[in-house]
């Protein structure tokens, strides 16, 4: 597996040749797509290799005083607007982000916006100088294929998820063995290092199709335009998923790279704070603040993503579950789903009045990175997106898992391999656009059950923690590694990124 370096080693090329290269970075307009591949933007551009970022006026308003911090401190990276085509694609003003979007009826509509890019992206890129000398860009922005055709330029995906679904996707389009069983039958993942149990009704919308026509086909351009790709870059490192990352080099013919953990370029408080934030407000502090009022390791951190799916019924049963622990806790609640039915019952219910002083809810946005690495922090309570499971890893705390759709519950399987978290006890994926059909998979007393599993008294559970203990220390080495050739990797480094 070829190991792209963007962490802190010093390129070995001529700097005249460094200053005429120019690398693009496109994330998709969704925060889970959009700050890892910033974060990795700034990586590179701290080498003297001149990053641009191209992203739409609001998109770029969360990420834009981190990227200020970078250029005050000498790094060649630059934000590139364009305007995202709302009216064209039928889309209410202002819905440049898959957040923002109001239903996910609109998802067809916002992957319409993807495509009518093409020749915004075309004309941007050809003005540019140094000219691009390569594009990187998430997989679900598919125009980017033609536009690297036509200004001949490398194209490398950035592919949000690990080297574990990769194997685990290829996998089963190659064998296809869910097509024999129900949705609630379990069975057995070929091809995989360890044994891994899934349902059918666990899987992505790739492998279960929904009534919606227009978003399954897009998901199957999605996976051939990846398949043109010059590599893929991963979010990952391999000592997370050695054995995985080996088995990724045996099935396909890209060059697969793993980049992560790349939020560890976020250094101090105030990078971490600088993050992601979309208002003027320092509620951070205020944040940090409640936290140092507690034990180290005593609070339970719990958000399940800036696209959660949970039904108000769901995730009435989970803050019950919270207040039975007794413990101090941190609830996020995006309101992505049903806001108005959560917010009525929690003004009727009274339950903010009953947790008040031990439970903090957070109604929007947070700054993940910078409550995760709190030393209060005990328990991460996660839907098992990649970015979230990541950080939860770097932080060196255990995970309650509680998948909800999307590869997620192929990323939990994951955090069983390596030992760092409990289920929650979710077993069916909650598909975009379909949540009113989703039932309450996870009770008050599953929540409270799995807490305890990692947060209580016992040698069992201490191995939990010394496990996520011991992640996050392989995490940071991996990030800070200089000219690592140990263990027989084949290690690329900035030189050969720069050539490609």
């Amino acid at each position: 597996m070829e190991h792209l370096s963007l962490r802190t080693q010093k390129p070995e090329m001529d700097p005249t040749v460094l200053s005429h290269l120019h690398f693009v970075f496109i994330p998709l307009m969704a925060p889970g797509h959009l700050l890892p591949m910033v974060d990795m933007a700034k990586l590179l551009a701290r080498h003297k290799v001149k990053v641009s970022i191209v992203t739409t006026p609001l998109n770029c308003i969360q990420f834009q005083a981190s990227i200020d911090r970078e250029i005050q401190s000498g790094s060649p990276i630059q934000i590139l607007h364009v305007q995202f085509p709302c009216a064209e694609a039928g889309l209410p003003e202002g819905c440049e982000s898959l957040d923002t979007l109001p239903s996910m009826d609109l998802l067809n509509n916002f992957n319409m916006a993807l495509d009518l890019l093409q020749q915004p992206l075309e004309e941007l890129l050809e003005k540019q100088r140094p000219y691009p000398s390569c594009i990187i860009a998430d997989k679900y922005i598919m125009c980017v294929t033609d536009v690297a055709n036509k200004l001949n330029v490398p194209r490398i995906i950035f592919d949000g998820t690990n080297c574990f679904f990769l194997l685990c996707n290829h996998n089963l389009q190659k064998d296809k063995v869910y097509e024999a069983v129900s949705g609630e039958e379990k069975f057995l993942v070929p091809g995989m290092p360890h044994r891994i149990e899934l349902r059918r009704s666990q899987l992505p919308g790739l492998f279960n199709p929904g009534a919606d026509l227009k978003l399954n086909a897009y998901r199957e351009k999605v996976m051939e335009a990846a398949e043109k790709a010059h590599g893929i870059v991963v979010n990952s490192f391999e000592e997370l998923e050695a054995e995985y990352v080996e088995e990724c080099q045996r099935f396909t013919d890209h060059r697969v790279w793993c980049v992560g953990p790349v939020s560890l370029s976020n250094k101090d408080d105030k990078d971490k704070a600088m993050r992601s934030k979309r208002n003027s407000s320092d509620l951070e502090s205020e944040y940090v603040k409640w936290l140092d009022s507690w034990p180290p390791r005593s609070v339970i951190y719990v958000c399940l993503g800036s696209l959660n799916r949970a039904t108000p019924e769901q995730l009435i049963e989970l803050g019950l579950g919270l207040e039975a622990t007794k413990r101090p806790f941190i609830w996020v609640l995006r309101g992505a789903y049903g806001r108005e039915e959560m917010e009525k019952w929690l003004l009727e219910d009274g339950f903010e009045e009953r947790v008040k002083g031990r439970g903090l809810l957070i109604k929007g946005w947070v700054p993940q990175v910078l409550i995760l690495s709190h030393r209060a922090i005990g328990a991460f309570m996660t839907h098992c997106g990649w970015n979230s499971t990541l950080e939860g890893i770097c932080a060196g705390v255990p995970l309650v898992t509680f998948p909800l759709f999307a590869e997620q519950f192929i990323n939990e399987k994951l955090v069983q391999v390596v030992k760092i978290g409990v289920s929650v006890g979710a077993e069916s994926v909650v598909h975009l656009g379909e949540e009113d059909k989703s039932r309450v998979q996870v009770t008050r007393e599953n929540v409270l059950d799995s807490i305890e599993k990692v947060m209580g008294d016992g040698q069992e559970k201490e191995e939990i923690r010394e496990r996520a203990r011991k992640y996050a220390d392989m995490a940071r080495k991996a990030i800070e590694q200089d000219n690592d050739m140990v263990k027989g990797r084949n290690s690329l480094g900035e030189s050969s990124i720069l050539r490609v």
